[in-house]
């Protein structure tokens, strides 16, 4: 974060540790909220998940009326001089909620007509909370984040066994739906155009791809340096937040790239494992959707400054410049290693497979 936000905060602060001062004030924080997270019971979250549904929406409202508008999203609630950022909260608080939902109405029950009512109870009322978040966040101008809480809750759903037909149906009415956005959007509209062929508009919509795709060229195989990159230098607006993977490029190549790479699949792929491994159905929901919040926000950044997909306001996770992002990301880890402390053991996964073979053969 230093390394890419100096230029710009001498630039506009006059203070080149601007940006690192606050990010320091914001790690320990988060830090400090995954040590204590790590050891509090994953379902304690159950008791909780309603009053912190209402606290979100109260914030998501907030932020409409008495939000700070910056680079035209009106997208954070300052706090006594201290910015928040509602959406953050919005994308795990739909994981916890669903996680909850799922869990106690997901059930299936001895009487068919019960089950029909308990889960459409379900859908119902998890489909309205999603409704609510996703048109709110929208509303901040930030589809990003709209479409990041609605993918996530297609991964939650889909991870219970969601059938083909009506995963392939919200697949097409989701992509229907980020279309009309962009069509129906003057600036999402030159986005999208601009994407397509950046460098026609190099010195307009198009100038921050082309300006990234110049840092990525320009690192090659094993970058200028830490601190040399030339982008950062008031080419690039704001390369410590949601362009930061650009300088990485720049400064340390193409193994830098793939270190940063490597160690967010090791990541994603331990979340998978401990979702896998988790001892109850709660758990592995909760585990499924931190990971996948995580995953698709890495995917959707790297897309972004790759030029793979029209550019959008996305976060790298843990390395982006940002308070919020990096506290709510790192109290969700807290949360996964609660889960991941109180996994399966093997022993316990062969006594699982013997019952339900027992329970099989029963039936049988």
């Amino acid at each position: 974060v230093f390394s890419a936000s100096y230029y710009d905060a001498l630039y506009k602060h006059k203070n080149v540790f601007y940006f690192l001062s606050k990010e320091l004030t914001w790690a320990p924080v988060g830090l400090i909220a995954m040590l204590i997270f790590t050891f509090v019971d994953y379902h304690f979250w159950k008791k909780v998940t309603l009053p912190g549904y209402v606290i979100t929406l109260i914030t998501l409202i907030a932020v409409l009326f008495i939000g700070s508008n910056i680079n035209g999203a009106t997208r954070w609630i300052k706090i006594m001089g201290v910015s928040f950022q509602p959406s953050e909260l919005a994308k795990y608080m739909i994981v916890f909620f669903l996680a909850m939902v799922i869990e106690q109405y997901g059930q299936i029950k001895e009487k068919w007509f019960a089950s029909i009512i308990y889960l459409s109870f379900a859908l119902v009322f998890s489909g309205l909370v999603l409704a609510e978040f996703s048109i709110l966040v929208f509303m901040e101008n930030n589809l990003s984040i709209s479409a990041i809480i609605m993918f996530v809750a297609f991964i939650i759903v889909f991870s219970e066994g969601m059938s083909g037909k009506i995963t392939g149906i919200l697949m097409g009415l989701g992509g229907i739906g980020v279309l009309i956005a962009i069509v129906t959007s003057g600036y999402r509209m030159k986005r999208f155009i601009s994407f397509i062929n950046p460098w026609k508009y190099a010195t307009d919509e198009g100038y921050q791809l082309v300006h990234s795709l110049y840092a990525i060229g320009t690192g090659g195989l094993f970058g200028v340096g830490l601190g040399n990159s030339k982008q950062k230098a008031l080419y690039m607006p704001e390369p410590h937040n949601d362009f930061i993977f650009a300088i990485i490029c720049e400064e340390l190549g193409l193994i830098g790239a793939i270190i940063i790479i490597s160690v967010f699949l090791v990541l994603i792929v331990a979340g998978i494992n401990v979702a896998m491994r988790a001892k109850d159905k709660y758990g592995r929901l909760l585990a499924t959707g931190i990971i996948s919040v995580i995953a698709v926000q890495v995917v959707i950044n790297i897309a972004v400054v790759t030029g793979s997909m029209p550019v959008t306001g996305v976060p790298l996770p843990f390395i982006s410049y940002g308070g919020t992002s990096l506290v709510f990301n790192l109290a969700a880890i807290g949360v996964l290693l609660n889960i991941s402390s109180q996994t399966k053991t093997h022993k316990d996964e062969m006594q699982e497979k013997i019952e339900r073979k027992r329970i099989k053969s029963k039936m049988n």
